[in-house]
C-alpha cells in the first residue's frame, strides 16, 4: 500500500474501510496522515498540519515519541500477549495496575483493564450491578447519565450517552438508562430563583432517583468536564453536591476521565479539582496516549472487597481477551513516566478573546477548551442548521494547517500537553481566521 498514489489510496480508503461516524459524504476528500512529530503531524501529500484535537483528546505526550515505540518492542519481544484471566497475569499489567492507584483517588482499590472507553464504560456499569447484587439489593440496575455526555457507542455505552444522533439508527436504546441536564452555564433550564446552575443540576440528579426509586438506581456516571458534548466545566457548587447526594441516596458515583484523566486537565484525575472522590473511574485515551489501545476502570475498597467477598458461584463473570494486555500496559507504564518526567500536569492556558459572535468560551482546566459560537449574543441564538457554521469552520482550519472538530457550532481546542506557546498563539489564531472566513468577522 505504501507504494500506491495518494488518489490509488483515497480509493481504496473509500471503498474498502469503514470509518467511524461513517458517511461517504464525508468522506470524500480524507486526510490521510503518514507521520507526527510533536504536536504536528503530517499526510501523505506532505502537508503539515497542528493537531488541535490531540489526535482524540488522547495524544497526550505527542506525536513520534521514540521511547513508547522502544519499550513497546521490548516487550514484544519478551512476552507480547498472555491472557490474565483468573489464576494468570503479567508484570506490566499488576505494575501498571499499582502505579495507577498510587495516582489516582485515594479510596481507590484496583483496577480492571480494558481495550478503550467504551469497554471501560460498559464494564463500571456491569460492576455497578453487580456490587448491588452482591449486597443484597438486586433490583438497583438503573443508570443516571447527563444530556450532552458522551460515554462510547457500543450499546450500554450509548444508551448513557446523552447525544441523540448516536441512538437514531440503533434503537432501542438498552433499558434503564435516563438522563438530567449537565450544569451547563450557558444553556441550562429550570433553575429556581436564588439557585446557582451547579445547585440546580444537583437537584434535577435527587429528584430522578427519588422519582425512580433509590431502591432501583445502580449508579450515576459523569465526566468531570463534559467532553465531546461541548467541553462543559462545572461549577465549583456541583460536584461536591453531586457526591452528597449519590452517598444519601446509597447510589454509586462513576466519573468517566477518559477524556480528563492523565493530566488533560492539569491534574492526573480531574475530580481532584473539586475535593470529590467518586466509587469508579472508567479511564482510556491519555493513559497510552494513543500509543496502543488501552483502557479500563479503578474500583474502590468498598467495591473490591464485594468482589472478593462472594461465594465462587457468584464471581465477577466480566472478562475480555485483551484485558492487562502485557504490550499495552508496558506503554503506559512509559507514557505514566514521561508525563511524571515532563511534568505534564503543568499545562498552559489559552484564550479565544472577545468575538461579536463567541457566545461562551468554555476551559480554564488545563488544556481543554472550547469556543461556542451564536448568531445572536443577545438571545444566545444558534446559526440556522443548513448553515453548517461548525463544518465550514472546521474545513477552514484545515485550510490553514489546523486539524480539529466541531460540534454544531462549538470548536473544540485540546492540543497535546506538549504544545509550545508558539502553536498556541497559531491555534487561536488560526480558529479566529477561520471564523472570520465563514462568517465575515
Amino acid at each position: 500500500m505504501a507504494t500506491q498514489s495518494p488518489a490509488e489510496l483515497v480509493k481504496a480508503d473509500q471503498d474498502h474501510l469503514i470509518h467511524s461516524l461513517h458517511h461517504p459524504m464525508d468522506h470524500s476528500e480524507p486526510l490521510i496522515f503518514v507521520k507526527g512529530r510533536g504536536a504536528v503531524i503530517t499526510d501523505v501529500q506532505g502537508h503539515e498540519y497542528l493537531d488541535g484535537l490531540s489526535g482524540l483528546w488522547n495524544t497526550n505526550v505527542g506525536h513520534g515519541r521514540a521511547e513508547l515505540a522502544q519499550v513497546a518492542e521490548a516487550q514484544m519481544k519478551e512476552l507480547a500477549y498472555y491472557s490474565t484471566y483468573a489464576g494468570m497475569s503479567n508484570i506490566p499489567a499488576i505494575t501498571l495496575a499499582d502505579r495507577l492507584i498510587s495516582l489516582a483517588y485515594k479510596n481507590m482499590q484496583a483496577v480492571f483493564f480494558t481495550c478503550g472507553g467504551a469497554e471501560a464504560n460498559e464494564s463500571a456499569f456491569k460492576t455497578a450491578r453487580f456490587y448491588w447484587k452482591a449486597k443484597g439489593k438486586p433490583d438497583k440496575v438503573k443508570i443516571i447519565a447527563r444530556h450532552e455526555a458522551y460515554h462510547g457507542v457500543t450499546l450500554q455505552a450509548m444508551s448513557a450517552t446523552g447525544i441523540p444522533p448516536y441512538w437514531k439508527m440503533f434503537e432501542p436504546r438498552v433499558p434503564g438508562f435516563l438522563h438530567v441536564q449537565p450544569p451547563h452555564a450557558y444553556r441550562f433550564q429550570g433553575a429556581k430563583p436564588g439557585e446557582t446552575v451547579g445547585q440546580a443540576a444537583a437537584r434535577e440528579l435527587e429528584e430522578a432517583i427519588v422519582r425512580e426509586g433509590p431502591d432501583t438506581v445502580a449508579a450515576f456516571i459523569a465526566e468531570p468536564i463534559v467532553g465531546g458534548g461541548g467541553v462543559l466545566v462545572p461549577p465549583d457548587d456541583y460536584f461536591p453536591r453531586i457526591r452528597e447526594i449519590c452517598t444519601r441516596h446509597q447510589v454509586l458515583f462513576i466519573a468517566d476521565e477518559v477524556i480528563t484523566g492523565f493530566c488533560r486537565t492539569g491534574h492526573w484525575f480531574a475530580l481532584t479539582h473539586w475535593g470529590v472522590e467518586p466509587d469508579l473511574v472508567s479511564f482510556a485515551k491519555g493513559v497510552t496516549s494513543g500509543y496502543l489501545p488501552l483502557g479500563g476502570i479503578m474500583v474502590s475498597r468498598e467495591i473490591k472487597d464485594a468482589m472478593d467477598s462472594v461465594p465462587p458461584e457468584s464471581r465477577w463473570m466480566h472478562a475480555y481477551t485483551y484485558s492487562g494486555h502485557p504490550t499495552c500496559c508496558a506503554v503506559g507504564l512509559k507514557n505514566i513516566e514521561i508525563m511524571e518526567r515532563e511534568r505534564l500536569w503543568e499545562g498552559l492556558k489559552q484564550t479565544f478573546g472577545s468575538h461579536s459572535h463567541a457566545g461562551d468560551i468554555r476551559g480554564g482546566k488545563g488544556l481543554l477548551a472550547a469556543v461556542e459560537l451564536v448568531a445572536d449574543r443577545g438571545t444566545k441564538a444558534a446559526f440556522p442548521a443548513d448553515q453548517k457554521v461548525g463544518p465550514r469552520i472546521q474545513a477552514e482550519m484545515v485550510k490553514r494547517g489546523v486539524v480539529t472538530r466541531t460540534r454544531g457550532e462549538s470548536v473544540f481546542l485540546a492540543p497535546p500537553l506538549i504544545v509550545t506557546e508558539a502553536q498556541v498563539d497559531r491555534l487561536v489564531s488560526v480558529t479566529r481566521d477561520a471564523v472570520k472566513a465563514v462568517l465575515g468577522v
